[in-house]
């Protein structure tokens, strides 16, 4: 880049950069209290929320990425034309052709980044993010638990006194296991405490000083002559048990999902596709991960012509009609996409022929703005249209101060 395209990327960098920030954050905060809602109680919730989020990341910077570079050139862009940065540049020979080569540049930068994240990193930070949410409802922790209220954990039911949630100690506790058929078994004990054990993700209650009765049937309660099943009454100084329990050993492997496949695997397994997908799942995933690539280099020639225009007509409408343009066009994919997996029509028609049009459209429009002198049609009708509802806006407001 020369000092001309250093300065281009400079002024687009700080709205870019700030659409980026602004956009995490908002995508992620959402997120984050439904996240709170899955691991509010357990054990270093805080770091698990921390984990989950890191692995949503790649999702949403994948939308971030295009719309943070689309609203940095509008920004950026629309402040060199309003500071006639642009006249001095057009005055010294320097089209506006030439300013979109630096920024072209960054585009190509943004191209290969996003292909990194939507083809490798995204899959793999999906299957880890399901990984972590299994692994967090399926082991029920002893965390939730509140004093004096009846806690089920699998087919245990526990009440306890007292809870020290600093070191983990509690007071009398009364503990239930129904075994249906095999009978049931109930402890009472003056106190325990919470312990880890190496090997076993749940958490293991250290009983002392308690009385336990193990009943090896079932007692019925029909005051029938029927003789109790066996049972045994003992008591104890320590005994450990076990709260929770375990869903399988292991979440299951990778790629059983078309979205937690790479690019390459799509490739080399669209003939075979997983156990939960289908042939044309795999097609719509691949292609329209490719078309939403391949639009982040659309994005300057069409960001640019909206991001100028004449002093004294109004650009607000101009930043709204090129939102609404990238908005439709992302929905028009994801529609496109969803009729692909459902075998109702071609990528070809339903992803690459939205992109083919977009395209064609910013190159159209940026070649009328750079090399043409003539006004869009437009402009002076959306002038003229918003100059009467500045008016009416003025005189409503006049009438109500009057009054």
């Amino acid at each position: 880049m020369n000092i001309t395209g250093r300065y281009i990327a400079k002024t687009i960098a700080k709205p870019l950069l700030s659409a980026i920030a602004i956009g995490l954050l908002v995508l992620l905060a959402d997120r984050l209290v439904r996240l709170l809602d899955i691991t509010l109680g357990k054990k270093n919730s805080l770091g698990i929320v921390f984990e989950m989020l890191a692995y949503l990341v790649p999702h949403y910077l994948g939308l971030a990425l295009p719309a943070a570079l689309f609203l940095g050139l509008l920004f950026g862009f629309n402040s060199l034309s309003k500071n006639s940065e642009l006249d001095a540049f057009m005055a010294t020979g320097i089209g506006l052709h030439q300013l979109v080569r630096p920024v072209m540049i960054v585009a190509a930068f943004f191209t290969m980044l996003a292909l990194l994240i939507v083809g490798w990193v995204q899959p793999q930070a999906r299957y880890a993010f399901r990984a972590i949410v299994h692994s967090v409802q399926n082991v029920e922790i002893f965390f939730l638990a509140e004093a004096g209220v009846f806690m089920q954990a699998g087919s245990r039911t526990f009440i306890l006194d007292k809870l020290s949630r600093k070191n983990n100690q509690f007071e009398r506790i009364f503990l239930f296991e129904d075994k249906e058929t095999g009978g049931s078994l109930t402890l009472t004990s003056t106190g325990g405490a919470l312990v880890e054990h190496e090997g076993d993700p749940r958490p293991i209650l250290r009983l002392r000083e308690g009385h336990r009765l193990r009943i090896d049937g079932v007692v019925r309660a029909d005051f029938s002559n029927t003789p109790l099943p066996p049972h045994v009454v003992g008591e104890f100084n320590n005994v450990d048990t076990p709260i929770g329990r375990v869903v399988g050993t292991q979440f299951r492997v990778r790629g059983i999902d078309h979205r937690e496949l790479s690019l390459l695997e799509l490739i080399k397994l669209r003939g075979k596709p997983p156990e939960k997908t289908t042939v044309e799942k795999m097609r719509g995933e691949f292609h329209k991960r490719v078309v939403t690539v391949l639009s982040i280099m659309i994005l300057p020639i069409l960001a640019v012509p909206f991001a100028i225009g004449r002093r004294r007509g109004h650009r607000a409408y101009r930043f709204a009609l090129a939102v609404v343009l990238l908005v439709v066009y992302h929905e028009v994919l994801e529609q496109g996409a969803l009729a692909v997996f459902l075998g109702k029509a071609s990528p070809w028609i339903a992803i690459w022929l939205p992109f083919v049009a977009l395209a064609t459209f910013a190159i159209w429009h940026f070649h009328h703005t750079c090399f043409t002198l003539k006004p869009a049609r437009l402009e002076p009708t959306l002038d003229w249209l918003i100059d009467q509802i500045e008016r009416v806006k003025v005189s409503v407001l006049r009438r109500f101060k009057a009054a």
